[in-house]
């Protein structure tokens, strides 16, 4: 009897041994088939993405012709024309509506003294000629007479110059 209930254990011991396998491997099995399910899951999500991406520039490509016609037909808007550009910041302030009874005096800079260009003077041998600042003066009118904005910006004008005298 001894040998039958050995039999019996080993028995036993073997199925066990064999279930644990088959669990071990049908466990890999199920993970296997999990990730493969989650990246076919990120595939999904990615083509919805990128579906909606399309489907959201065609939107916008579409309605540009719808705004173009709205633009023209209800708005009335046009592209600008060269007519439409100012010529410089004099003709940009002309449309602008003029200043009300209440507000504020326009801030003005105060110009540069003789004193002043003359220290600066002092330093030009050490710049160098070509380094060395330069003074230039202003139209007898006080008008502009041409070059860029800055130039014109940095000439000092009649009406600036009469707003600092005390």
């Amino acid at each position: 009897m001894t040998t039958n209930a050995r039999m019996r254990q080993i028995g036993w011991i073997v199925l066990l041994a064999v279930s644990f396998a088959a669990l071990l491997a049908l466990t890999f099995k199920v993970n296997a088939v999990k990730g493969q399910v989650r990246l076919v899951e990120r595939q999904i999500i990615a083509a919805q993405q990128h579906k909606l991406m399309l489907e959201t520039e065609f939107q916008t490509r579409a309605s540009q012709h719808q705004l173009s016609n709205w633009n023209a037909v209800e708005f009335g808007y046009d592209a600008p024309r060269a007519d439409q550009y100012v010529e410089h910041e004099r003709e940009l302030a002309a449309l602008g509506a003029p200043r009300g009874m209440d507000a504020p005096r326009p801030i003005r800079f105060a110009l540069a003294s003789k004193v002043e260009a003359a220290e600066e003077n002092i330093f030009a041998d050490w710049l160098g000629e070509e380094d060395a600042p330069t003074t230039r003066p202003a139209p007898p009118s006080g008008r502009s007479s041409g070059g860029t904005l800055a130039q014109r910006l940095a000439r000092p004008s009649a009406l600036a110059a009469a707003d600092i005298a005390p």
